[in-house]
């Protein structure tokens, strides 16, 4: 809870009885390596903060294949903001990487917030600006780089995650083979 609370209050102030009916808001929860969170054609019902464990957010191609888009990690808020608002189906699937463990609000308990806490919108507005800022980012140096590049770009900023998921799940972050991910990796050593 102190994780959450902390990382909270860096986009804006709550006093003490605000920061205790956040924490009256959370339900604590815990998701098994590979399960899924959330599955494409189901509309999301809660934002959750990751505090531990990894995650990933992936989708198939027409072709069945399973592809990663994007990791996330501890002390990160998850959502598909765009679904969830809008209360329309996702598209996409949310799968633990590892074990987790995480916060969970329903769409209620974030309406709630909105109604009681002055100011609690524009601390979401910042939380989702920053969310979305960094999703660009990643993609935006995953489309200019090589994939020697996007590994090594990977390993730069993500330094202890390669070592915490599959390789194939890696590999197909980067949208390359398995087999050009281990060449990569030792010509990299």
């Amino acid at each position: 809870m102190e994780s959450l609370m902390n990382y909270i209050l860096q986009f804006g102030q709550l006093n003490q009885q605000q920061i205790d009916l956040v924490k009256s808001k959370a339900v604590l929860k815990t998701l098994k390596k590979d399960a899924y969170y959330q599955e494409a054609g189901k509309t999301p019902r809660e934002i959750i903060f990751l505090t531990k464990g990894i995650i990933r957010i992936c989708y198939y191609d027409n072709k069945g294949n399973d592809i990663t888009k994007y990791f996330m990690d501890e002390i990160r808020f998850i959502a598909d903001i765009n679904c969830y608002n809008q209360g329309i189906p996702s598209t996409e699937y949310i799968q633990a990487v590892t074990d987790c463990e995480y916060l969970a609000f329903s769409k209620s308990a974030m309406d709630e917030l909105s109604m009681t806490i002055i100011g609690w919108d524009l601390i979401v507005s910042k939380i989702t600006a920053k969310g979305l800022a960094d999703k660009l980012n990643r993609v935006s140096t995953m489309m200019v780089e090589d994939a020697t590049e996007r590994y090594v770009h990977f390993l730069e900023n993500f330094p202890g995650l390669a070592n915490r998921i599959p390789l194939s799940q890696l590999a197909s972050y980067l949208g390359i083979t398995q087999s050009s991910l281990s060449r990569i990796r030792k010509n990299t050593r």
